[in-house]
């Protein structure tokens, strides 16, 4: 039996299954080790190694197999590893984090709340840790392996297993080692705490929500459960208090000292030799500096300071160092985003850096586009530039020891692909076993308006251009995201959308990154009229080009994207004429002061950027629309991230004001849709509403 699209789709967790990531290469970079499922409809995910030094064959080892442990399932994971996989977007099982030490001789991983390590060489053992167990993290030596369980930060000897916590919680408000939800969810700090480079202290962020107000969500459909209360920031209302203090296994505790009432926003940690750096943020986010930290005595010194009138962004894999103690930063001036190195930049000004993946010696390794559609491996070895992944695509990688592990897609093609290289040879490929979709992808990438808006233009199979097509635009839309990418997996599920006899449109506008500061920051204050007038100006555009039929078009998205298909119908009716919303932010104080505030200032000093960009206040107004488009709003009941509160007040307006619409709740359904049958269906469904409606 063949399976169609949508389930394979599902059931591949759009064919991300089964794809190597997760690289770490030892010091001396002979050893690859990395997260893989056995095959692209496998979820759970199992650790495995391949030796790449000068005598090594090559050969992939599997290390574990999560199957073989005999443990609980998925249903047994811990809160904290559930909400991490949420911030994450990680949708798979089994082993989907681990940590090792710097030699890569010992791993560490969590399963069902136990704590595992390895010696990469199948020798797999628990050990006795305080249950659950979250985050475990071996020291860089090997011999200690850190961990949170219960919000208090322990540490456990891998020898003896003698286990004892280093920082316990002084009530239920507190944790130690743990990231806040503004750090995971947009700061892209996952982790809360770091270990000294000898093993003998840790750096652990100290996080009290009790500031932060409280919100309780429940589950409907099943009335006898209680509501989930969580903490969450919404814009214009407290933070939670963070702070840091360096804990040593002999006891000693010193915390670390900086102006946290005017930098509250730990946005970066990490120690290595040259000792501790920090990166703090005004609340405001527009100054941004690098400290360094004395372990001994918790002072600390301030490095760079960076300005911004608007907002200065926060940046992976920043600070560093180099072995020769060169800070390693990126900064922005009026053109692109630049590498710096001892202050100096080290990148041309037409190519903007997205991310620095290592620091290996006094090399350099980091993701760069000078095409936005496009991201590539770059390095910087004190001597030039080298770009390392070549064609048309989407890569990332890592490097140690001289080993770099490059991986990424290509639009070409179908298919994750991984290289290893050293010292300008290639060593070998990393298999992947995705699953290739059953589909054929033909995109036309266009560059729409005078702003040459990055556009992408999909046809039926085998249309013959007899009749002008209805027109389904498929955005995400917002600030500092991407949907139009020179990957062909991106493409997969617009194509079957456009297989169902729609012309698929999907563009990129203001706000999107990679096209410099002055693009990132058009939206600043109004995620309005900048992000809807690039997606008309897409449509207008791929019309001149395509034969679209421009009184029957549609609109779809989700998170952002599901906005800005509400804010379509609901602003521009003589444009769209249907939409699809899913899981929409529609009260923008509704959602949380990192993100929100970055864009729209803080609600409390200035409402009025709230208010124009609130569906609500949309139809509330008297001068809102008095007639209504065919509008789906889909939401999961359980999200914690766009909470369903969005999508009742909405409807309740919509309501109020006399306009239909249809609302789908998904019962146990977050802000992802991992769930096979419920991604299926929510595909098969938005389409049938999308026909009937035009």
């Amino acid at each position: 039996m063949t399976l169609s699209f949508p389930r394979q789709s599902a059931r591949t967790r759009r064919f991300t299954l089964g794809a190597p990531r997760g690289f770490l290469v030892s010091s001396d970079g002979a050893r690859v080790v990395f997260l893989r499922s056995r095959h692209g409809t496998d979820p759970v995910t199992c650790l495995w190694t391949v030796d790449v030094g000068d005598d090594a064959t090559g050969e992939e080892r599997l290390i574990v197999d999560p199957r073989t442990l005999d443990l609980p399932g998925e249903e047994d994971l811990p809160a904290e590893e559930r909400a991490r996989r949420e911030r994450a977007r990680e949708q798979a099982g089994g082993i989907t984090s681990y940590a090792a030490d710097s030699e890569l001789t010992v791993a560490a991983f969590a399963l069902s709340g136990r704590l595992f390590v390895t010696d990469l060489d199948k020798d797999v053992r628990p050990l006795d840790a305080v249950a659950p167990v979250f985050d475990p993290r071996p020291d860089p030596t090997g011999r200690h392996v850190a961990y949170v369980s219960g919000r208090a930060l322990r540490v456990i000897d891998v020898a003896s297993g003698a286990d004892r916590a280093l920082a316990e919680p002084e009530d239920d408000q507190v944790s130690y080692g743990l990231a806040e939800f503004v750090a995971a969810e947009e700061m892209q700090r996952m982790r809360g705490f770091w270990w000294s480079p000898d093993g003998e202290a840790v750096l652990a962020a100290r996080v009290d929500e009790s500031p932060v107000q409280r919100w309780h969500i429940a589950d409907p459909a099943n009335p006898g459960r209680p509501p989930v209360e969580v903490a969450y920031p919404a814009a214009g209302t407290p933070n939670a208090d963070v702070s840091l203090a360096v804990f040593g296994l002999d006891g000693r505790r010193r915390p670390v000292e900086w102006d946290r009432a005017a930098y509250p926003y730990l946005a970066a940690a990490s120690w290595d030799s040259g000792g501790i750096l920090l990166v703090v943020q005004t609340r405001d986010q527009k100054v941004m500096r690098i400290l360094s930290a004395d372990p001994a005595t918790g002072e600390t010194t301030l490095v760079r300071e960076d300005t911004d009138p608007v907002w200065i962004d926060i940046v992976p894999g920043v600070p560093a160092r180099t072995a020769s103690g060169d800070l390693v930063w990126v900064a922005e001036d009026d053109t692109a985003r630049r590498l710096l190195v001892a202050g100096d930049p080290v990148t041309p000004a037409g190519l903007q850096v997205r991310s620095v993946l290592s620091v290996d010696g006094d090399t350099v390794v980091f993701t760069a586009s000078d095409e936005p559609t496009e991201i590539h491996v770059w390095v910087y070895d004190g001597s030039g530039l080298t770009r390392m992944s070549d064609g048309s695509g989407v890569f990332g990688g890592r490097r140690k020891g001289g080993t770099t592990v490059i991986s990424g897609g290509r639009l070409d093609r179908f298919g994750a692909e991984t290289t290893v290289h050293r010292a300008g040879r290639t060593l070998g490929h990393i298999a992947s076993h995705a699953e290739t979709p059953a589909i054929e992808v033909n995109v036309d990438l266009i560059r729409a308006g005078e702003r040459e808006l990055r556009t992408a233009v999909l046809l039926p199979a085998g249309y013959s251009g007899d009749e002008p097509l209805p027109v389904l635009m498929d955005p995400y839309g917002g600030p500092h995201a991407q949907r139009v990418l020179a990957t062909r997996r991106a493409f997969a599920e617009s194509q079957w959308l456009a297989d169902q006899g729609f012309a698929v449109v999907v563009a990129d506008g203001r706000g999107s990154p990679a096209r410099g500061p002055q693009w990132e920051r058009a939206i600043h204050r109004d995620v309005v009229g900048p992000v809807l007038e690039d997606q008309v100006t897409a449509l207008h555009a791929a019309a001149e080009r395509f034969p679209l039929d421009l009184s029957r078009v549609a609109i779809r998205g989700w998170s952002f994207g599901g906005y800005l298909a509400a804010l379509a119908v609901l602003h521009r009716p003589d444009v769209f004429h249907a939409a699809v919303a899913g899981a929409p932010v529609t009260d923008w104080t509704l959602y949380d002061t990192h993100y929100t505030e970055r864009y729209l200032g803080d609600p409390n000093e200035d409402p009025e950027p709230y208010e124009r960009a609130s569906l609500i206040a949309a139809v509330s107004r008297e001068e809102g629309p008095r007639t209504m488009r065919p509008l789906l709003v889909i939401h999961g009941l359980a999200d914690d991230n766009v909470v369903v509160a969005h999508t009742l007040r909405f409807s309740s307006a919509l309501l109020a004001a006399g306009l239909p619409h249809s609302v789908l709740p998904l019962s146990g359904v977050t802000h992802m849709t991992p769930q096979e049958v419920v991604a299926e269906n929510l595909m098969l469904l938005q389409v049938e509403f999308l026909k009937n409606a035009l």
